[in-house]
């Protein structure tokens, strides 16, 4: 694995405490570097045939090939998570390719991170489709090959990706984010603060989503998938260096990057809630993982849950119509 300059201190004995997952199909979203890159080879090393999920470029290429390169089993299946006609277009692969195997983990890890405000072509927030409404449509494409691999291995997971930006417990989603807004929600002018918001929002939105799906799936017979969550605490995982500078005050995003990565660890230590979630044996539908310890660093642990009706509520309303999809489950 690359190692950023941060010692690494917990995860290489996290992943010894894994057991094998020979057999096993994990499907993970944004791995051409850092924290997806990092899950990508240490599932491998597993066993597991890693899918991975990345827009179509040499990175994407490079990515793979280290993978296999090192002995691993892995595929390159384009994804672009700022179209939900690409995500549709993956879904579609992947239950034609996998669907008499199915998927033991899906792990919707990509992010974007402070970047103006702009519209996809879908025409929503850039940062909320591709951190959030994309995933959702994703999980939704992919759920007929997580309950094949429920019912074949006797579980799946769905693991979602959030951050510490997500804001203290009880901070309230608003639904004019996960609307047709992108382009018009403003702020890009100084301080240039609204990318800011816009960004905890999609991170919280991540949070919401894996509780609401938590109870939506464990309403449905024999359900076997679990929905996980972890952050990362503050790793220089690179997704510091996609920030687009456009609109506000570049001091101020270096300033607001540079306290976040203060105490930064590894990006294998960052990496350490996913792929807990992803990996690990004893982990229950609903759980959360990340480290809690001085400015959220440490080894990741089960923390204490940050359910919210309401937002969980919004959540899963706002993302089906965002989507258009009137049956979560039947793709």
């Amino acid at each position: 694995m690359t190692h950023t300059p941060h010692a690494t201190k917990y995860y290489d004995d996290l992943v010894r405490s894994f057991p094998s997952m020979s057999g096993k199909v994990v499907m993970i979203t944004g791995c051409t570097s850092g924290m997806g890159l990092v899950l990508a080879q240490t599932c491998a090393g597993l066993g597991a045939r890693v899918v991975m999920l990345n827009r179509p470029s040499p990175r994407a290429d490079a990515a793979l090939k280290g993978v296999l390169d090192a002995g691993g089993d892995a595929v390159l299946v384009p994804c672009d998570l700022s179209s939900f006609d690409s995500v549709r277009a993956a879904g579609a692969t992947l239950r034609r390719d996998f669907g008499d195997q199915g998927c033991d983990v899906l792990c919707n890890n990509a992010g974007i991170m402070g970047v103006a405000d702009k519209a996809t072509e879908d025409g929503f927030d850039v940062q909320m489709q591709a951190n959030h409404l994309s995933h959702f449509l994703l999980t939704h494409e992919v759920w007929p090959l997580l309950e094949t691999a429920g019912a074949q291995r006797g579980e799946a997971r769905v693991v979602n990706h959030s951050s510490g930006a997500r804001g203290k417990p009880g901070r309230p989603l608003h639904a004019k984010y996960l609307a047709r807004n992108g382009g018009n929600l403003g702020g890009d002018g100084w301080p240039g603060l609204a990318k800011w918001t816009r960004y905890q929002q999609s991170k919280l939105a991540n949070l919401m989503f894996t509780y609401a799906l938590d109870s939506h799936a464990g309403q449905r017979a024999d359900n076997r998938v679990k929905a996980l969550c972890a952050h990362p605490g503050p790793a220089d995982s690179g997704l510091q260096g996609k920030t687009t500078q456009a609109g506000g005050d570049r001091w101020l995003d270096r300033f607001i990057l540079g306290q976040a990565l203060k105490y930064a660890q590894s990006v294998e230590d960052g990496t350490s809630g996913i792929a807990r979630c992803c990996c690990a044996a004893d982990v229950q539908s609903g759980a959360f993982y990340g480290p809690n310890g001085p400015h959220r660093t440490g080894p990741a642990v089960l923390l204490s849950p940050e359910r919210n009706p309401v937002n969980e509520a919004l959540i899963w309303e706002e993302s089906l119509k965002a989507t258009g999809i009137t049956n979560f489950f039947k793709p």
